[in-house]
């Protein structure tokens, strides 16, 4: 028998008594008088406890647990003891009974509730106190919200015994909670305010417990607590965070502060109706199955009800793990294969398409780290240019129904091997979709958060280890998406593809990623330049001060998604993509890697050294910051501003 069963026990024989004790009380003077007898009395106060605990087990009373009761549990046992009193004096009036007899029971009765209620209240009283003993030291939080989930939030940390936070306020914004006091709690505000009203207060940490607050407010709001020295957590919805979780609800949804809860804008929601309807019951293979891209892409992929799904890598690690997950997730009605194999092998990868027959591919594999391509440019190309016109190559012998290939901003205009070898991965698509059955398009989107070898992880790791942050140029902006949305975009455009585009996602605003690199810092609870120190490194091989923004081509036009805009690319003749690519095979063969940048200049016409470009966009914003003669000098001998350099204009 468990402990709550025990002290289920234990109340109930406390009311029993109390009942008994009671009507004992009021009954005695008519007993010292002779007017009861004493086996008519316990026979009267019996049947009377009878009745009660008949109610009291109808309403469920001793399943309460009474350090968390509310009105209801109070209610639940005022109506057991009202309906039990009512069926006592119902029966005896029936019986013929004096009225003496009803009339004294039920004054024992509302003395009996008193009592009752008095050592429930007692115990809760006991029980707080001792968390309060207990949990001395804890760490002092503001609470930002009054609404359900905050108020859940505020009530579960001030009954968590041994917990981490001692609630000291709530904050909001309505004139008409302001000034109030909840479960003892005061509530402050407004909200704009939160820096002058937790001054010096001994609150240590801050939790954002509105779920559905808008984006845009919610950085505000990350802003604002940015200003203070408090370390920031934000509660998620526990509401979709339901299954699996346990015990502590809210508590266990409080969560660190992440980067996408900086980017001012709400989730991008793409057409999930349209992307499974492009995908149930089919065959989908996925290279680079096992990356960042490539796993989220299995995931989401896995959910839209395909026949079978394949992800191939050479890297047999992070496939395993994806493998296991999935494995766990859908309990074998997912039918998932791994193939472990390298998109250079292109017998191999004719191989897998003869042998699964793909009618969808999305290609994900690639090297993407800037600074190591500059150093391997060979390698580059190989897995990225030769290693998309083999899959490509192989979808189109065997008829897949659609190809897209995962590509990026670097690709615009580009400054690195990287970006110039995505850039002739989109130009191979354009070779080989002439009078081919396979539906080839691409997928630009910028910078993603959280994936491998991304910054906000180096950055955290650096925070954790007492500093210092290393950023390459305090100047440098970029474009940022969550892997999600990433992922939902990719999936979003083949459902959409029909042959030779090349979609782009409107990113919203370009971050700074010195400001990126102070935010996380302060909303760690620390001080930049004080507790941690940001040093600036210099810009990296082939790093650009910017990224394109993807949306700013005339050629572009938007989808059905006003968040998706597409640009159709020109057929390139078949057989000038396989001069280039025999160009390219011969200079990996016998150039060394000065002919190897040469060979890439002279294919990819829009490839500049980064130096070139940012010195550019850098005298163009100083000429521009150089007030109206500087301005009209430059209208007069420059083409007009680029978006780069008023981009780094409005944020430096």
């Amino acid at each position: 028998m468990n402990m709550a069963r025990i002290r289920g026990w234990i109340v109930l024989a406390m009311d029993v008594f109390t009942i008994f004790a009671c009507n004992i009380l009021i009954f005695l003077p008519a007993y010292l008088r002779n007017d009861i007898r004493l086996l008519n009395l316990i026979l009267h106060i019996g049947f009377l406890t009878a009745c009660v605990l008949v109610f009291q087990v109808v309403f469920r009373t001793y399943e309460s647990l009474w350090r968390y009761a509310e009105s209801r549990e109070y209610l639940c046992l005022l109506s057991g003891l009202t309906a039990g009193y009512v069926l006592y004096a119902v029966l005896n009036v029936l019986l013929g009974a004096q009225s003496v007899w009803i009339a004294s029971a039920f004054f024992g009765t509302v003395i009996a509730l008193v009592v009752m209620l008095a050592y429930r209240f007692a115990y809760r009283l006991f029980r707080f106190r001792r968390a309060g003993m207990q949990n001395k030291g804890q760490r002092q939080v503001a609470i930002i919200g009054t609404g359900t989930a905050g108020v859940s939030l505020l009530y579960e940390l001030m009954h968590n015994i041994g917990g981490n936070y001692a609630p000291y306020c709530l904050l909001d914004d309505a004139p008409d909670k302001i000034g109030k006091v909840v479960q003892g709690v005061p509530v402050k505000g407004p909200i704009n305010d939160l820096c002058a009203i937790l001054q010096d207060t001994p609150v240590t940490e801050i939790i954002l417990a509105i779920p559905t607050l808008k984006a845009e407010r919610k950085a505000e709001i990350l802003e604002l607590c940015s200003k203070t020295k408090c370390r920031l957590h934000i509660l998620s919805d526990p509401i979709k965070q339901l299954e699996g979780n346990a015990g502590s609800i809210m508590a266990s949804n409080v969560r660190e502060v992440q980067i996408e809860d900086l980017l001012g804008r709400d989730p991008i929601q793409l057409d999930k109706a349209s992307v499974r309807s492009f995908l149930e019951g089919k065959t989908v293979l996925v290279t680079g199955g096992g990356g960042s891209i490539g796993s989220e892409l299995c995931r989401q992929i896995a959910e839209c009800g395909p026949s079978r799904l394949i992800a191939v890598d050479i890297s047999e690690n992070s496939v395993y793990d994806l493998q296991q997950e999935l494995l766990h997730r859908f309990q074998g009605k997912l039918d998932f294969v791994v193939e472990i194999a390298s998109v250079r092998d292109r017998e191999k990868m004719d191989k897998l398409f003869r042998l699964y027959h793909p009618q969808v591919v999305f290609h994900a594999a690639a090297h993407k780290h800037v600074p190591l391509m500059e150093q391997c440019p060979e390698e580059a190309i190989k897995n990225n240019v030769f290693g998309t016109y083999n899959t490509a190559l192989a979808a189109r012998k065997h008829k897949a129904e659609a190809f897209v290939l995962i590509s990026t901003d670097k690709a615009v205009n580009p400054t690195n091997i990287m970006g110039a070898t995505k850039y002739l991965c989109e130009q191979v698509l354009q070779g080989l979709r002439e009078n081919a059955e396979t539906k080839f398009a691409a997928v630009r989107f910028g910078n993603v958060l959280g994936s491998n070898g991304s910054v906000i992880p180096l950055f955290k790791k650096q925070i954790a280890y007492g500093g210092p942050v290393t950023i390459t140029d305090k100047r440098i902006i970029r474009y940022f998406m969550t892997i999600p949305e990433a992922v939902q975009l990719v999936l979003e455009a083949g459902s959409l593809a029909q042959s030779g585009e090349v979609f782009v996602l409107d990113m919203g605003k370009p971050v700074r990623i010195l400001d990126l690199a102070e935010n996380l810092i302060r909303l760690s609870g620390l001080t930049p330049y004080q507790d941690i120190q940001i040093q600036e490194i210099g810009l990296r091989p082939g790093e650009k001060l910017y990224e394109e923004l993807l949306t700013k081509s005339a050629n572009l036009s938007r989808t059905e998604n006003d968040k998706i805009f597409v640009e159709f690319k020109p057929v390139i003749p078949e057989a000038a993509l396989e001069r280039r690519l025999a160009e390219l095979s011969d200079v990996l063969e016998h150039g060394k890697r000065a002919d190897i940048f040469r060979a890439l200049h002279h294919l990819v016409p829009t490839f500049h050294d980064p130096e070139e470009v940012n010195q550019a966009a850098l005298s163009r914003l100083a000429r521009q910051s150089g007030g109206e003669e500087g301005e009209q000098e430059a209208a007069e001998t420059e083409e007009p501003l680029p978006f780069e350099a008023r981009a780094l204009q409005r944020i430096g």
